[in-house]
């Protein structure tokens, strides 16, 4: 059973789903992106949840946080926020499980305290880009016509464009979503996080301590990801050489929602052998192998 805890980090209130808000110090961290929140994940939570403590919270700026007009929410902020939340709960090894700008903060905590982190599982995200921003992106990155879309881009507008733009989303969660992009003061923290990040800096400062965590680790991609195309799986093997790559075909930006069953005997094998007393490698998956692409399930 999923709780929701309430975790404040420097003055700042997150929610945070757990199934255990004490006890074991190593847990599976799930960390949501634009837009997103910890409610994103429960598909999958509620699976791991069966074999491992998991913790997803709603990262500034989104979901449920409090939302500030002088608030920082640039990568180092997140990522400080991150660190916060995992401290307070008392986890020393870390499984992390990324989203879209999950990614990035998530990652950037990792590179920064490599001794707590225990696996990685990226999910359409990833920081080896070639500095790629998709379309929404450079536009939310100009000033003044990033704010006039994100004035433009009504609860109808956002629902017709993400709808269409990953046909796959159940109605659910496509609502669910729509629901993350509407309030002005995440539109706000979206105009911040995309104009204060160098995609190329961030690569150059993350790739080489990412590489020397040597840890477990697993791409998942959707194969019509239409804001970051699949051909960017492959290129996250230049942080986790040893990652396995997995293409979810017939699904979007967001594949666990899309395919749910498909991704879940991705996903699940992965962490549970993490957990297991046996070799991770028992299971057909470890993050030192020679790297291999499965396509479909």
């Amino acid at each position: 059973m999923l709780d929701k805890l309430h975790i404040v980090v420097g003055e700042v209130r997150s929610p945070v789903l757990t199934n255990s808000p004490s006890g074991s110090d190593e847990a599976v961290v799930f960390v949501h992106g634009n837009p997103g929140s910890g409610d994103d994940w429960v598909p999958l939570l509620e699976k791991v949840a069966a074999f491992a403590r998991v913790i997803a919270p709603d990262m500034p700026g989104f979901g449920d946080t409090e939302r500030r007009t002088n608030q920082d929410f640039t990568v180092p902020a997140q990522a400080d926020h991150l660190e916060g939340i995992i401290n307070q709960l008392g986890v020393t090894r870390a499984h992390l499980v990324l989203h879209d700008f999950g990614g990035p903060w998530g990652l950037a905590w990792a590179a920064a305290h490599p001794q707590h982190v225990a696996s990685v599982t990226l999910i359409d995200t990833g920081i080896n880009r070639n500095s790629h921003w998709h379309g929404f992106a450079r536009l939310w990155r100009t000033r003044f016509v990033g704010e006039l879309v994100q004035l433009m881009m009504s609860r109808r507008v956002t629902r017709a464009i993400i709808g269409r733009k990953n046909p796959a989303l159940p109605e659910n969660w496509l609502n669910q979503i729509v629901d993350h992009a509407a309030p002005w003061g995440t539109k706000r923290a979206v105009l911040q996080m995309y104009r204060s990040l160098d995609l190329a800096v961030l690569e150059g400062s993350l790739t080489g301590p990412l590489r020397d965590l040597e840890v477990p680790s697993l791409v998942v991609w959707g194969a019509d990801d239409p804001f970051i195309p699949v051909e960017f799986a492959q290129r996250q093997l230049a942080s986790f050489p040893g990652a396995r790559v997995d293409i979810v075909p017939g699904t979007g930006h967001w594949p666990w929602l899309d395919a749910p069953d498909k991704v879940t005997d991705i996903v699940l094998p992965f962490l549970r052998a993490q957990f297991d007393d046996a070799p991770s490698d028992s299971a057909g998956i470890s993050g030192r192998d020679v790297p291999t692409t499965t396509v479909g399930h």
